[in-house]
């Protein structure tokens, strides 16, 4: 599979200075953890659900999330577990040899689920990538990766954890560095199966009785932003010992007139793209752009997503620039190893190599598997060519 692997070759070598590059399941676990982008949840209790991933597949939707959890009905948990079987296997039997389907994983709500469904699956299991482990702390997250560890030995493939930290003990100022603490510990000592950690921001607005309105991101609430500022910092360093840390769900609802100025600035739309950008402001989806670009800026890559149409936004904002990609190659040029500093390509920076060349290194694994825009190419026009497309 690869990001804008559904538009043509003609319109991807318009778009692209360096096109996005091919993946696999069985991709490094490195190279998997940032091809993630938009993470689309689905509840496990949909008729369609085999349609609905192939659907999203041809849509340009490389990871999916089964939830058995807080999308569903307690009631519905038994339904939805013989639902998600039934239907897995169905997918399985009709998977064409040519069709790329998503990484596909199941929210659990209790450890037992996962030794259980890997087994009710069988064959069909190996469409699974793995598992999202919800409400994660030390206590809770042991028994889950134990159980996952578990259920790898038994079918003999791979499968991936991503934690999901949504706990009020992460939440409150006077249990957090503790909670935190013990959840790097637990993700530490089964690092080689987790992929990527999961902030759940909806519940931690929830144990405040707070939410977000569609011209808020979740940096506006500030006991939000600073559990991802905690988060990051010991979760997502950059020296070998960090993850990949996703961004927060984006909530949208319909508003019936907004309060604030729109937030989306006119350059980057004028001419044609205009019409976007109406469109856009429209459906209040100046927010969502807005908090990808936040979240970027906080350390955290992709984002989970309730919706398809938040899909090619963040993909589209995920696309190295053709300035980001110069920059990061000049700084990770060997001869620059002894350090120094040197002006950017663009000639509107300073690029120093040591201090800059984590962040370089990030952005040529983005660059390897969202690809590199040409230099007269905006996410605009990767924004406008994911929605015509989908």
């Amino acid at each position: 599979m690869r990001h804008f692997g559904y538009l043509p070759p003609t319109v991807r070598r318009g778009l692209f200075h360096r096109e996005p590059g091919e993946f696999t399941a069985g991709s490094p676990a490195r190279t998997l953890s940032v091809a993630l982008g938009a993470t689309l949840y689905c509840p496990a209790t949909r008729p369609s659900l085999a349609l609905d991933v192939r659907k999203q597949a041809r849509r340009g939707v490389v990871s999916m999330v089964l939830c058995l959890e807080d999308s569903i009905d307690d009631a519905d948990v038994t339904r939805a577990e013989e639902n998600l079987v039934r239907q897995l296997t169905e997918l399985a039997r009709a998977e064409e040899a040519e069709e790329d389907l998503p990484l596909l994983f199941v929210r659990v709500r209790e450890p037992g689920q996962i030794g259980d469904l890997v087994r009710r699956l069988g064959p069909a299991g190996r469409l699974l990538s793995g598992f999202v482990l919800p409400k994660f702390t030390e206590e809770r997250g042991l028994p889950f990766l134990e159980e996952l560890t578990a259920a790898e030995a038994v079918s003999g493939r791979r499968l991936f954890a991503m934690p999901v930290l949504e706990s009020p003990d992460l939440l409150h100022l006077e249990s957090r560095t503790e909670t935190l603490t013990g959840i790097a510990r637990t993700v530490e000592k089964y690092r080689d199966r987790v992929l990527a950690v999961r902030l759940g921001v909806t519940d931690f607005c929830s144990a405040y009785g707070l939410r977000r309105a569609p011209d808020m991101t979740a940096y506006d609430v500030q006991l939000v932003a600073s559990v991802i500022g905690d988060v990051v910092n010991v979760l997502g360093r950059a020296d070998g010992s960090g993850f990949t840390v996703t961004g927060p769900v984006w909530e949208y609802f319909p508003q019936p007139e907004r309060m604030f100025k729109p937030q989306l600035r006119r350059s980057p739309f004028a001419g044609p793209a205009e019409a976007l950008r109406t469109a856009l402001i429209e459906h209040d989806m100046d927010g969502l752009l807005r908090e990808i670009h936040l979240d970027r800026a906080n350390g955290l890559q992709g984002k989970t997503c309730i919706h398809p149409s938040h899909v090619a936004p963040v993909h589209a904002l995920s696309v190295v620039s053709h300035e980001e990609y110069s920059d990061a190659r000049d700084i990770l040029r060997p001869d620059r190893d002894g350090g120094g500093v040197l002006r950017s390509a663009y000639t509107n920076k300073m690029n120093e190599v040591k201090p800059h060349r984590a962040w370089a290194e990030r952005t040529m694994l983005r660059a390897e598997v969202f690809g590199v825009a040409r230099e007269d190419v905006s996410f605009v026009e990767l924004l406008s060519a994911g929605l015509q497309s989908g």
